[in-house]
């Protein structure tokens, strides 16, 4: 309730979508040599232009005092008990939320996965002074697994990221390494307050859309220059997306952030067509319009809407999140008990998951040092 959740997105293109699409890029290089660089592509793009996703659905322009823990900030007083920013979209997102300085001197490339499975390494393996001066083990307690700029792999914050389903103790360099891009992890997301399920139908076929015209769309190398120039975009936008007069840079220019939202819909106007036509309910399109409403118009956004809840029923964000985390439940238990099949169906994994879970605490023959040490060597 201090600030708000997030939403994973995973997205992959369907399997015999691969071979038609290399067939018309007159591509010969192997199949997944193709399919890693045309995902590398779409996290490019996806760094150049998901600032957009923060302005459409982020859903945390305010946080509950508490999550400052008294420490100074710049944001304006809401009420005694809520701290927000008045243009703020995602506050998750800004360097208030998921962010973590020591990540700033890691710069992964988006460009090869080779360059992104090196630098991922090179993170988990260097000492970060900071963590030095914590220690690791102190009085035979564990305050952290490693001093590393990234304890594990896991931890690497970004919008985006390329993935594969790793093995059993595999870890997710070894994965990549493996078996090249699977799929992309999008980490912009929001809980959506005003939604029972924390995400609509609506918002994922945009993102499904947005997702390909990243593919799709021309997508230039990046040099470390406009990697940080990205950067500074989704940060903005987290902050201030809302605020009518903000510029965002592209290349050495600015550009008003409703005049290139408004050219990224219009350029996706043909990907939505494309996935209607196997449809007949132009769901796509549908959902490409109702996020040019909120380029429009910023208070049709969610978070200038949840500000607007909050002011209309003089409530702190506490008390505005546990209302509508009330409001959600009376939803799911006002829609009557799960049909029987399906309640035993939870029921066998429940069970299924214990056994699981006991057989490998009884086969458990190593000390958790041991351990660390065989996942950090492998």
């Amino acid at each position: 309730m201090q600030a708000i959740a997030g939403v994973h997105f995973n997205y992959s293109l369907p399997e015999g979508f691969w071979p038609v699409y290399q067939e018309i890029r007159g591509d010969r290089r192997s199949s997944q040599e193709f399919i890693d660089a045309s995902y590398f592509a779409l996290l490019r793009n996806f760094h150049r232009f998901g600032w957009l996703t923060l302005y459409l659905f982020g859903a945390s322009p305010a946080l509950c005092k508490s999550f400052l823990g008294g420490r100074p900030t710049d944001l304006e007083d809401f009420d005694a008990y809520t701290c927000y920013a008045p243009y703020a979209t995602s506050l998750r997102m800004s360097d208030l939320g998921y962010k973590n300085k020591s990540q700033a001197t890691v710069g992964l490339s988006v460009n090869r996965l080779d360059e992104y499975i090196s630098g991922l390494k090179h993170a988990v393996s260097t000492p970060y002074p900071a963590y030095q001066e914590i220690g690791v083990r102190v009085d035979g307690e564990y305050r952290q697994l490693n001093a590393n700029l990234l304890q594990i792999e896991n931890e690497y914050y970004s919008l985006i990221r390329p993935k594969r389903v790793a093995h059993s103790g595999e870890r997710p360099t070894q994965a990549l390494m493996r078996g090249g891009v699977q799929y992309v992890e999008v980490r912009a997301l929001d809980v959506s307050a005003c939604d029972a399920n924390g995400v609509s139908a609506a918002q994922l076929r945009f993102l499904e859309a947005f997702l390909i015209y990243c593919l799709l769309a021309d997508s230039p190398q990046v040099d470390a220059v406009e990697l940080e120039q990205t950067e500074q975009s989704q940060l903005a936008v987290a902050r201030n997306g809302r605020d009518p007069s903000l510029m965002l840079m592209r290349g050495d220019n600015g550009v008003p952030l409703q005049t290139w939202a408004r050219e990224i819909l219009e350029d996706m106007t043909g990907v939505c067509e494309l996935l209607d036509r196997g449809r007949g309910d132009g769901a796509y399109s549908n959902a490409l319009a109702s996020q040019a409403v909120k380029v429009a118009d910023p208070e049709e956004t969610p978070s200038a809407m949840i500000l607007e809840a909050m002011r209309s029923n003089g409530e702190p964000f506490f008390t505005f999140a546990m209302r509508m985390s009330r409001h959600h439940r009376e939803q799911f238990v006002g829609a009557g008990p799960l049909q029987s099949q399906r309640h035993d169906l939870l029921q066998r994994e429940v069970a299924r998951s214990l056994e699981k879970q006991r057989e490998i605490e009884a086969a458990d023959r190593i000390s958790f040092e041991s351990y660390l040490e065989s996942y950090f060597r492998s």
